[in-house]
């Protein structure tokens, strides 16, 4: 089984849990998590805790929630799909006509199948949601209107997980865990993040500390940087927000709001060599938690990269983000990315070439010593490598320059520091 599949059914195992900002979906999603990746700590933060300018909302529960006919057939049922709730909804058990049934529901203009996803976290109301073609099939007529709920002081729940590395720089990779009944939106960066961690810590040799949260967007972030910010300003080298990475459409960009850092480079690069189609937008599109990571005194590097980005796709918090929209080729895809994203962090350095102008790589085996027409071909990223390894420009920065992926690179490094041809600018 390849990566992507592991994903793929580690979503499917996770798809039917009820999330919300808060609860025991989370928590119960968190605990699969965590049988993935034990080391995983989890985190309670209590209701009404102040976190800047917000407050760490109550709890949500839901027991059961409906809507019936006078006849006791049931219209939607929270039990057949969550989404048909609107989040955070309080009590109710009403009996009304069609008239004020009708402004109580919600439906996705223009996606007749569509059921949407709608939230009310910070104002209480109550609200339930079903398709336009099951609005327009209403018949006049009385309605129950069941909704089962609970809000009490309980907590926020996050997972977290330190990978060590050989300095205290680290990279940071969040990702969210509070949408219930979305595949693409939700699960797909939760599982890749699994996935990443678990390859990052079977390397030995690791440059950076890998930082990878869990969390549910928005107060997640808000929740998490209240504590750890000034940790994290001082030794974040870069950071992602994984989301929306398991379709099998193009890729997307979005940028910090510095639109330069060492991550932004890093995803440039790579989505330049291996998807140059990419959609790159700006920080003006921005949309999850990249806007509290970038914050004006947070201003932490990070950005997206995303398959098809949030906001831009039809099936976007609807009922039809399912299972199917998503694809361990995908996945795989997402997987791949980023694993190129992050080697190019570990090997970027300033790399300079020890000896004054070029070495004699024929000598040391590396070099034609035969001269004629397409012999220098296949060593001639290695030169144009070493034209510019002067120790002023970055790893990124060169292969920018010379055009050639940083995983063709890494060989070449390799190579040459085993000759004793290459050193960091700091040594």
């Amino acid at each position: 089984m390849n990566v992507g599949n592991e994903m793929y059914e580690l979503a499917r195992e996770l798809f039917p849990l009820d999330r919300s900002l808060t609860g025991d979906g989370v928590r119960r999603t968190l605990a699969v998590l965590k049988r993935e990746l034990p080391e995983m700590t989890v985190h309670e933060v209590p209701s009404g805790t102040e976190v800047f300018d917000w407050t760490v909302p109550k709890e949500w529960a839901v027991r059961q929630a409906y809507i019936e006919d006078e006849k006791g057939n049931r219209i939607i049922d929270y039990k057949d799909l969550n989404l048909h709730v609107m989040g955070y909804s309080t009590p109710v058990d009403r009996w009304v006509d069609l008239e004020e049934l009708k402004k109580y529901i919600y439906v996705q203009k223009g996606q007749p199948d569509a059921v949407p996803y709608v939230t009310s976290y910070y104002v209480q109301r109550y609200g339930f949601c079903m398709s336009e073609k099951q609005k327009d099939a209403l018949l006049p007529g009385r309605y129950h209107m069941v909704i089962d709920s609970e809000l009490f002081d309980g907590s926020l729940t996050y997972g977290e997980l330190m990978i060590p590395g050989k300095e205290e720089k680290e990279i940071l990779i969040s990702t969210y865990v509070c949408h219930p009944s979305m595949a693409n939106n939700e699960l797909s960066g939760p599982v890749l993040a699994v996935a990443l961690a678990k390859k990052i810590a079977a390397q030995t040799n690791r440059k950076y500390t890998y930082r990878f949260i869990w969390i549910p967007e928005t107060i997640g972030s808000i929740t998490y940087l209240s504590e750890h910010f000034e940790y994290m300003k001082k030794n974040t080298a870069a950071g992602f927000v994984l989301s929306c990475v398991g379709d099998d459409r193009t890729f997307s960009y979005v940028p910090s709001r510095d639109g330069n850092t060492l991550a932004d480079r890093a995803a440039r690069n790579v989505l330049s060599f291996y998807y140059p189609e990419y959609k790159r937008y700006t920080y003006l599109d921005r949309g999850s938690d990249e806007r509290q990571y970038n914050a004006p005194g947070i201003d932490l590097p990070v950005c997206v990269v995303c398959r098809s980005k949030y906001g831009e796709y039809p099936e976007y918090h609807t009922s039809l983000d399912d299972m199917n929209f998503i694809s361990p080729e995908g996945l795989q895809g997402a997987y791949e990315v980023y694993e190129r994203i992050l080697n190019a962090l570990e090997y970027n350095d300033f790399y300079r070439i020890k000896c004054l102008c070029e070495p004699q790589l024929g000598k040391r085996g590396m070099y034609p010593t035969v001269s004629r027409k397409g012999a220098y071909d296949v060593v001639k990223s290695m030169v144009d490598f070493i034209a510019y390894a002067d120790g002023k420009r970055d790893l990124i920065a060169v292969s920018d320059l010379i055009r050639v992926p940083i995983d063709q690179l890494i060989p070449i490094i390799n190579k040459l520091t085993e000759a004793d041809l290459l050193e960091t600018a700091d040594e």
